[in-house]
């Protein structure tokens, strides 16, 4: 496990549900270079134990993440950095999609700019009553052009207009509204919630839950037509697997399945690990 000097920590890395914890509070978790590909390492290698059904991303201290790390971004003024950090950010948003597994951000506080963007780019999200998002590069001076392409993606073009163009904060209800998180709720119940969603994805079948990920991914920006074509291509395929017959049965026969392609013998709730 990292040092707490390292700019990530990694729980429960071998099973099913791996928390990655964005840690340097004193920088409000901002995404530093080094922090971006600490993310991308992190990621991919959890997502490749066979045992890894769900991933979240959290941050230690008062802040989820406050975006880039500004004060590395003023020291180092080349055109090289900077092609090298905002095309790592892509690579990480990128990524997330890519992964077999799903990938639940829990966010408390603040997230802003590239932080909003993370979480926007995760595949569920779920905030404290009290956190609030923004995308305020309008207001010192560095539009927030990369991360307007998942949350515009997220929350539809006018809302998120607003918020590139105003730099605003809004609130947990907001963004539940606007469906940049899925729900919001009280402090106290930030892990309980997020484990929970957790364990209910990890009792499908892992073999499923990839395809259908995989497939979400690739349609979600094309025409219907050719989303219709891609997705069915994908159901044919699903419905060839041998745990789709054994969901099948399992449900006629009112019994739990036992999925062919799990890999673990017994998985203990995600709470008691």
């Amino acid at each position: 496990m990292p040092s707490p000097q390292a700019p990530l920590t990694l729980t429960a890395p071998n099973g099913a549900m791996t928390r990655i914890t964005l840690n340097n509070p004193a920088r409000r978790n901002a995404l530093s270079l080094a922090m971006l590909e600490s993310l991308i390492d992190a990621l991919t290698g959890a997502a490749a134990a066979d045992q890894c059904r769900v991933i979240i991303i959290d941050g230690a201290g008062p802040a989820f993440s406050a975006g880039h790390d500004l004060a590395e971004m003023r020291i180092e003024r080349n055109p090289n950095f900077y092609d090298g950090l905002f095309g790592t950010c892509t690579a990480l948003m990128q990524t997330i999609h890519e992964l077999r597994v799903p990938v639940i951000a829990q966010v408390h506080g603040v997230a802003t700019a590239a932080g909003c963007q993370l979480v926007a780019a995760c595949d569920l999200a779920i905030c404290t009553d009290t956190t609030r998002f923004a995308t305020p590069g309008v207001n010192i001076g560095l539009f927030c052009s990369t991360p307007m392409v998942p949350i515009s993606r997220a929350i539809g073009r006018k809302r998120a207009m607003e918020m590139l163009l105003t730099g605003s904060m809004i609130d947990a209800t907001t963004a539940v509204s606007w469906g940049l998180v899925n729900r919001a709720v009280a402090d106290s119940e930030l892990n309980t919630a997020c484990a929970e969603l957790a364990n209910q994805i990890a009792s499908a079948s892992p073999q499923i839950v990839a395809i259908g990920k995989r497939a979400f991914w690739a349609q979600i920006d094309e025409p219907e037509q050719v989303a219709y074509q891609r997705a069915g291509e994908v159901m044919q395929a699903n419905a060839m697997l041998d745990d789709a017959h054994e969901g099948m049965s399992a449900f006629l026969e009112k019994r739990s399945p036992h999925w062919p392609s799990e890999t673990l013998e017994e998985r203990a709730p995600m709470g008691e690990r």
